[in-house]
């Protein structure tokens, strides 16, 4: 801190004159501080990118030497033609390679081998609502088919006309001014402020938070960033945060997977930053913001008075307060040529979803509110490709037909005849081949605390047999990698 903790709190005396303190002798020291909660526990809540964190308030003094610390780029130099602007802060938040900045032993322990590529690996628009009660954010596929407008490569010193890209190539050939050309041509979203975040300041946010808490039906194992996930709730620190969000080999949804779990990681960081308490204690939330903005990069105009009027602002903000959803896709695997395969978004789809974003309207309005711990589990194979028996473990009457009946309600392929098991068993147990294991975790998803017991040479079948332990299915749903589902998702909906 540049000054004792004692000069933050002069200012919050002043409105308190000393001809105030005289008052009824009961009640002469408390009518001047008790009553009064310091200034930065009211601005307790602040907005989804942790660099806004800023803004909640520890005084200006703290806030301006913080401010001092980002690295500043021109973005908007000597643009043109620009969208007009909607109601609310339209944010491009982008995550960049920044492997070169990172110890030999973390590059090594994370799977950050090879070279740094001058690339982004993330782009997310992060609409703030002009209430500031609500934050969207749409994620932008990497590889997103692109118009890339007239431009000066910034490689080469060559001049181009427009052309087809992938979308990450406009940061490759004009930095973050040409991203952001190129991304309010495609959305008619006009961009406010841009903000860049590489690996390093990702890892060491994650790690000063203490962690984040993650949860999965199915185990994550990607051999490319080394992740290696059992089904179940993790903390994750910086570096295992890290191959969490890059991890793009786990499934056949590439990229898209990819995003949907940095949606969920971004829900539960600032589910983690407004509950711990972090921004009640100066110190940490100091800490925190100082990991941030120790190597992000953003345009010249969002400074102290910007973060100190968002953070003032955003009082009520909570993970319920925030949206996620990706931009439409409207065919896969789009060949241009020259370029490769690309994702070209569904035009309609994608207009309404950013008129809505610059009409300041919230995506899940339509949406009833879901309760989290009711909300179908996703598993990572479809059920009806999933035979199953079912038998009765207990003496009670008809249970095993009423398991049945339910399993085959949320999909499965029950034989519908079920039957009485040789013995009683006090908990409820699933049967299986291991040739067919996702298929049991599958099953196991719709049974909670069922013991999943492994029968080599069983075969395709799985058996249930249902123990005096049983209580309900839960619903499942299957998300076909090759065909991403179209949907938005409140923050409160997506962390553990």
């Amino acid at each position: 801190m540049p000054s004792p903790p004692r000069s933050p709190a002069r200012p919050q005396r002043r409105p308190h004159p000393p001809r105030r303190v005289p008052r009824p002798p009961e009640r002469p020291v408390r009518s001047v501080r008790p009553p009064r909660r310091p200034r930065w526990a009211m601005r307790a809540v602040t907005t989804l990118s942790v660099v806004v964190l800023a803004s909640a308030g520890i005084g200006h003094a703290v806030v301006t030497s913080l401010d001092a610390g980002i690295a500043r780029i021109d973005a908007f130099k000597d643009m043109k033609n620009r969208p007009r602007a909607g109601h609310g802060m339209n944010l491009l938040l982008v995550g960049t390679d920044g492997r070169d900045k990172i110890s030999e032993q973390d590059r090594r322990a994370y799977r950050l081998g090879g070279q740094p590529c001058h690339c982004t690996d993330t782009m997310m628009i992060v609409h703030i609502s002009e209430d500031r009660e609500r934050a969207t954010v749409v994620s932008l596929p990497r590889d997103s088919y692109a118009d890339m407008p007239a431009h000066v490569d910034q490689n080469s010193g060559r001049r181009h006309g427009p052309h087809p890209v992938k979308l990450n190539a406009a940061y490759a050939e004009g930095g973050p001014q040409l991203t952001i050309r190129t991304v309010e041509n495609m959305t008619h979203v006009k961009i406010d402020h841009y903000l860049e975040v590489d690996f390093t300041s990702f890892m060491r946010t994650v790690d000063v938070l203490g962690g984040v808490k993650v949860c999965t039906p199915t185990p994550l194992k990607d051999k490319y960033t080394g992740l290696d996930l059992a089904p179940g709730t993790h903390t994750l620190l910086g570096g295992q945060a890290l191959q969490y969000v890059r991890a793009r080999h786990l499934d056949g949804a590439s990229d898209l997977g990819r995003m949907k779990r940095q949606q969920r990681f971004l829900a539960a960081l600032l589910d983690k930053a407004t509950s711990s308490g972090v921004l009640l204690n100066p110190m940490r939330f100091r800490d925190v913001t100082r990991a941030v903005l120790g190597s992000v990069r953003a345009d010249a105009g969002f400074g102290t008075d910007e973060l100190l009027d968002l953070g003032r602002a955003m009082r009520n903000f909570s993970p319920s307060s925030s949206e996620f959803t990706t931009v439409p896709i409207g065919q896969m695997n789009f060949q241009v040529k020259g370029i490769g395969s690309t994702l070209k978004w569904d035009p309609a789809k994608a207009e309404r979803l950013f008129g809505a974003v610059r009409d300041d309207r919230p995506l899940a309005a339509d949406q009833p509110r879901r309760d989290p711990a009711a909300a179908p589990v996703p598993v990572e194979v479809a059920p009806d490709t999933i035979r199953v028996q079912v038998a009765n473990g207990t003496g009670t009457a008809g249970l095993a037909k009423r398991v049945d009946a339910a399993l085959a309600a949320t999909g499965f392929a029950t034989t519908r005849q079920p039957v009485t098991a040789p013995a009683r068993v006090p908990r409820t147990v699933i049967s299986y081949d291991p040739r067919w294991d996702r298929s049991a975790r599958s099953l196991a998803a719709a049974l909670p605390g069922a013991e999943l017991r492994a029968v080599p040479g069983q075969g395709p079948m799985l058996k249930v047999t249902a123990g005096a332990d049983f209580t309900n299915v839960r619903k499942v749903r299957f998300e076909d990698p090759a065909r991403p589902e179209e949907t938005v998702v409140r923050g409160n909906e997506v962390v553990c």
